[in-house]
């Protein structure tokens, strides 16, 4: 569902990302973890077709992003940390426009069910600016899980939720996974990766430093010990964490 080659990404003359390739197939979560300014939201944003790609490629379910941008988008849905809906747009509104956008076919049944799991149903006619930080990432996951992507992206997606909508957004996120989805989730809760990631990749100053399962990561990287993700996190990055990033040529 996604292909990355040999992806770069430079800001004035300094590298934020260098040099990244990766594979992930259809039905597999990614977790992505790095220390901050790792490369992990430029990687993100990137994918998502936000910032162009000029070194590199990317492949949206054989879609090039930067030679068929519409068609690749349209295989994609991107949750950004704070989700920031339409002010005046109800939450049934963003649910339709959603359906519209995606061509989604027979989708009212669907939203009915994705506003009663996220516990929306009594906010379906609030306006985007009147919700929450909490419901504003709900609504991103009744969008999300209503446009049937192949790829959805997710940066720090439990921030503002309750423990009810952490719950139901981790059930959501295995089952979105389950019916073929690959997703990549970017979090600092190790511990939720460690939970839902099938997948494990770890950026340190834009280069990648480990790509593999967590069982992979125990054998390579901690001589085969039994450590927790933090504890292989902690050992992996600690001595990338100085100096400047690389310069760009």
């Amino acid at each position: 569902m996604l292909e990355v080659e040999h992806f770069s990404k430079a800001y004035e003359g300094t590298y934020a990302v260098r040099d990244l390739s990766l594979v992930l197939p259809a039905g597999a979560i990614l977790g992505l973890v790095g220390p901050n300014g790792a490369g992990k939201t430029t990687t993100l944003r990137s994918i998502a077709g936000i910032l162009p790609v000029k070194e590199g490629a990317i492949r949206i379910a054989g879609r090039d992003l930067a030679r068929e941008e519409s068609a690749a988008k349209k295989s994609l849905y991107w949750i950004p940390d704070d989700p920031r809906p339409f002010d005046t747009l109800t939450v049934a509104e963003h649910l339709e426009f959603t359906a519209a956008l995606y061509e989604v076919p027979n989708w009212h049944a669907e939203a009915i069910e994705l506003l009663e799991r996220f516990e929306l149903v009594e906010k379906r006619d609030a306006v985007g600016g009147e919700l929450s930080r909490g419901m504003r990432q709900k609504l991103a996951f009744c969008c999300a899980w209503l446009a049937h992507p192949k790829l959805v992206l997710m940066d720090e997606p439990l921030t503002g939720l309750d423990p009810r909508g952490i719950r139901s957004a981790k059930d959501s996120i295995k089952a979105l996974a389950a019916r073929g989805t690959a997703v990549i989730l970017s979090s600092h809760l190790l511990e939720l990766i460690e939970e839902l990631a099938s997948r494990l990749l770890i950026l340190a100053r834009g280069q990648k430093v480990f790509e593999g399962t967590l069982a992979d990561a125990r054998a390579t990287l901690s001589a085969g010990e039994a450590k927790s993700l933090e504890e292989i996190f902690m050992a992996v990055t600690e001595h990338r964490q100085d100096g400047a990033p690389p310069p760009a040529p």
